[in-house]
């Protein structure tokens, strides 16, 4: 069966596509300072669980630091995010620093939940922040739940969570997807096609080569982005949550990227190709994002240079933070466990 011409209209953009909004040079830095940052807290993160510093899984985001960086900077301060483990990038420019993430690696009482949940299984409603959920997909209806409050109580806020192709075939991925689509809902749901659900290959599971055209079912406009372009992300990211903000209803994005590490450290990702390695270690966001901000004049060398030397002594000062906060005591084990 042919697709019909509203389907077509659906999916805005097939292939990745840049689309650089005018940004001043104030925020095309912070966009840079986020990804410096988000890969430093990364490899700090890496390091600490080499050391048998903590226990349980460190995951990291390497190689997808741009679309959660640029899809979060997009947001307004009332919207809400709901992260998945690689999304710490988006994360940070919520505002949550670097010594909180470090000390609920650590189990520490200075982190967000105080020392009952370890890594990155952490929210904060303060900054409208959902936590992760383990069971991949929860997130979507979730968000889209907070969506519809907005809607009955008539505030301008928009709700956006991520999804990886793996987790795109869990049934709450079409639930929350549908209902948000039905409803109109303010929702954006980016999805990181990265290639890999831990070592299955999207082939392995899907026999569609763009994830995106799923939006043709939901009646929903769908786009394909450059998840390694922080400008292209942030971009479609914006474009979405404006159209979301107008009551247009939902987006449904693809980012197009890749996990330059296993699922997480535990993971040497021996299952994935050289060559396929290779092809994206010359896409590696940040390297291209440093090449576009000298070739356009936006910094020199030594603005580089001056953002990373700060980044790292801001991660330096949140291991010492970390590593010397107390531990929760036994006694408070029942305490911030339910709602009062």
């Amino acid at each position: 069966m042919a697709e019909s011409t509203a389907a077509k209209k659906n999916i805005t953009n097939r292939k990745p596509k840049v689309l650089k909004r005018k940004l001043s040079k104030k925020q095309l830095t912070e966009l840079y300072y986020y990804m410096i940052l988000n890969r430093a807290l990364d490899d700090r993160i890496s390091s600490l669980y080499k050391q048998g510093k903590f226990h349980g899984g460190a995951f990291v985001s390497r190689g997808q630091e741009a679309t959660s960086v640029g899809s979060a900077y997009a947001l307004e301060k009332g919207d809400v995010i709901g992260p998945m483990i690689r999304n710490s990038g988006a994360v940070l420019v919520r505002g949550v620093p670097p010594h909180e993430f470090l000390a609920n690696y650590l189990g520490k009482k200075t982190g967000p939940t105080h020392g009952k949940d370890g890594n990155s299984h952490f929210g904060d409603l303060k900054r409208n922040i959902f936590a992760p959920v383990s069971m991949l997909g929860v997130l979507i209806p979730v968000c889209a739940g907070a969506a519809l409050a907005f809607r009955i109580k008539k505030e301008p806020n928009v709700a956006l969570t991520w999804i990886g192709d793996g987790g795109a075939s869990i049934g709450d991925f079409h639930e929350g997807l549908n209902f948000a689509a039905v409803m109109k809902l303010p929702f954006v749901l980016i999805l990181e096609n990265n290639g890999y659900a831990y070592s299955t290959p999207t082939s392995k599971q899907s026999l569609v080569e763009d994830f995106v055209v799923r939006a043709q079912g939901y009646g929903i406009p769908g786009e394909i982005v450059d998840g390694n372009d922080v400008l292209a992300v942030y971009d479609v990211t914006k474009r979405a949550v404006e159209r979301a903000r107008k009551g247009e209803g939902p987006t449904l994005i693809e980012a197009k990227t890749f996990r330059m590490k296993g699922h997480a450290e535990h993971d040497d990702a021996s299952y994935v190709p050289k060559k396929t390695i290779d092809y994206w270690q010359k896409r590696d966001p940040i390297a291209n994002y440093e090449k576009y901000l000298l070739k356009e004049k936006v910094l020199a060398k030594k603005d580089l240079a001056e953002i990373q030397s700060t980044v790292a002594k801001e991660i330096d000062a949140a291991q010492t933070f970390a590593e010397e906060s107390p531990l929760p005591l036994a006694e408070e084990a029942e305490q911030g466990v339910y709602a009062s």
